[in-house]
């Protein structure tokens, strides 16, 4: 029996559309959020990162990964974020309730060191749960300029859930839209009431991936280059090694000062 193709060629054709409308739509956002991120790195700072859910995706696309560079620093909190077991302990339900949770964001900022040229980028897709909310406000009331990446029409439909009234996009410094639709799924199939194929993924890659080029752009303009992690494929295995060490040291020291430790003060002493 030979199935019907339809389906996936319709979300083939709507994930373009969603590449297509970031290329369109966000250019201008992306690139702001871009020298944010590049004055962040060239002081010694640091960008941190941060998502619940499956917004955990992009910050794992960011660093570390081919293509990828120090300077981004992932926080991944694993009771918001693990979710292969989806039942049982640490099953998904007991995820979606701890991100709704309005303090525990202040109780993770806690366990991390701030530098006076930080800065945060915070994902979701709805833009609305406490958790996210909590970082944000923390991040800004520290001082540090926020990014938010959200899917602007999923983020505006959704009633907001913070004491605040806030969304995710009335804490931010610069909102960069996914442009994944409300709801997430993007195909409907007959028979079917509900959509299927999440799409927000697509829309995260494709603005996580720009912003990264241009910040490497930036970084190289001011003289300061990133070191890449980079394939062996591309530059021989001896190489790619020897590059591989030197951007996890760089790494580590860039982040020593966020667990009690010493962070560099300037690019120059990398």
């Amino acid at each position: 029996m030979t199935l019907d193709p339809a389906p996936a060629l319709d979300y083939l054709e709507r994930a373009e559309m969603i590449v297509r409308r970031v290329r369109e739509t966000q250019i201008a956002a992306i690139a702001q959020a871009a020298h944010i991120c590049a004055d962040t790195i060239a002081a010694g700072g640091l960008v941190h990162l941060f998502g619940t859910g499956h917004s955990r995706i992009p910050i794992e696309e960011i660093f570390p990964r081919h293509g990828s560079f120090p300077g981004f620093h992932p926080i991944v909190e694993l009771s918001l974020t693990y979710h292969n077991m989806v039942v049982g302990p640490n099953g998904q339900r007991q995820a979606m309730f701890l991100e709704k949770v309005e303090g525990l964001g202040q109780v993770i900022m806690r366990n991390f060191v701030f530098g006076p040229h930080d800065s945060f980028i915070i994902f979701s897709n709805s833009g609305v749960n406490q958790v996210v909310i909590d970082v944000a406000l923390e991040a800004r009331a520290r001082g540090m300029p926020v990014i938010a990446v959200v899917s602007i029409d999923h983020c505006n439909a959704s009633t907001p859930r913070h004491s605040s009234g806030k969304r995710l996009i009335d804490c931010a410094d610069v909102a960069i839209d996914n442009c994944s639709p409300a709801g997430d799924a993007l195909v409907t199939i007959e028979d079917l009431p509900y959509p299927v194929g999440p799409s927000s993924t697509i829309g995260y890659a494709a603005v996580v991936n720009a912003l990264k080029c241009l910040v490497a752009a930036e970084l190289t303009k001011r003289g300061q280059p990133p070191l890449v992690l980079t394939s062996s494929v591309l530059i021989g295995s001896a190489a790619s090694e020897e590059l591989f060490e030197r951007t996890y040291d760089d790494y580590r020291e860039r982040v020593a000062q966020v667990y009690g430790g010493r962070r560099l003060t300037s690019p120059a002493s990398r």
